[in-house]
């Protein structure tokens, strides 16, 4: 068996079909995000590849006009996410290659904790405290962000406590904005950029537990949003854990929409962990 370690980025062309994505070895996944061609013989291949690294999980992203090739096969649709590709929509579509991995322990409570969110009002505005910076980050913070999700995260689906791996995502069109309070950095949160299909994932979201009754985290988000529309990306989701009201409740408040949730996504804190989808488009906040 291979070694286990993070992820990997894949390109794969063959004569009928191309795609990209990432063996994503720490989750025991695959996920495709972009591909041309042949569908069946591209399932195939997809297939053959996570029996051949063990992996109990498969994710594609595509697009409507395949979505009845994905069913037919036994894929399930998990999320949506609109603008996705170029302004059109993809189905997050999955398929699982055991029952354990099928299976979450915790639906029922994530249900309950979206319940409680979707029928929370929007809170007002906090007001920040005297002595929050809040900035864009650079390769110079690489080592404060490492630091800072090392202590908030126990486990985390990519190493972010590394700062070679914080500056390697800088290169790759990841743009991070941070809260500063005495020269640390105490909340960070940052955009995956794909220039290509013109989308953004808001991740990476930290704050240190003594500051998160200030409301760091919803600035920070509407930062990366008007980076965002500055740059004519107007396609933004997250992928958020069902168990933490704390970040559903934040997405809900800013006008994101919930599209479904990935069943045992990923780990992080100390278990597989069910993910929350949210979508907006941020052309709609455009004056």
């Amino acid at each position: 068996m291979k070694t286990k370690k993070y992820y990997e980025i894949i390109k794969m062309k063959h004569e009928n079909f191309y795609f990209e994505g990432a063996l994503d070895h720490f989750n025991e996944r695959i996920r495709i995000d972009y591909y041309l061609g042949n569908v069946s013989n591209l399932i195939e291949r997809i297939e053959k590849l996570a029996k051949e690294y063990q992996y109990t999980k498969l994710i594609i992203k595509t697009r409507k006009e395949h979505l009845y090739s994905f069913l037919q096969k036994g894929y399930m649709i998990e999320a949506l996410v609109k603008g996705y590709f170029q302004g059109s929509d993809a189905f997050f579509v999955t398929k699982y290659n055991s029952l354990d991995r099928r299976n979450s322990l915790y639906w029922s409570q994530g249900d309950d904790i979206l319940e409680a969110v979707l029928k929370s009002d929007k809170l007002k505005e906090k007001i920040i405290p005297e002595g929050y910076h809040l900035r864009r980050a650079d390769k110079k913070d690489a080592k404060k962000l490492a630091n800072l999700y090392g202590q908030v995260f126990q486990v985390y689906p990519t190493p972010l406590n590394e700062a070679a791996y914080v500056e390697k995502t800088m290169d790759e069109d990841t743009i991070y904005w941070v809260y500063e309070k005495e020269g640390i950095i105490v909340s960070a949160a940052s955009a995956e950029i794909d220039f290509a299909q013109r989308n953004a994932e808001l991740t990476n979201c930290a704050t240190l537990v003594e500051h998160r009754k200030h409301g760091l985290m919803k600035e920070i988000m509407k930062k990366l949003e008007q980076d965002l529309v500055s740059q004519s990306i107007y396609c933004s989701y997250t992928i958020a854990r069902s168990l933490s009201y704390g970040m559903n409740a934040a997405f809900h408040q800013l006008g994101y929409m919930y599209t479904g949730r990935m069943t045992n996504n990923c780990y992080i804190y100390d278990k597989l962990e069910d993910m929350n989808i949210w979508v907006k488009d941020l052309s709609e906040i455009v004056s």
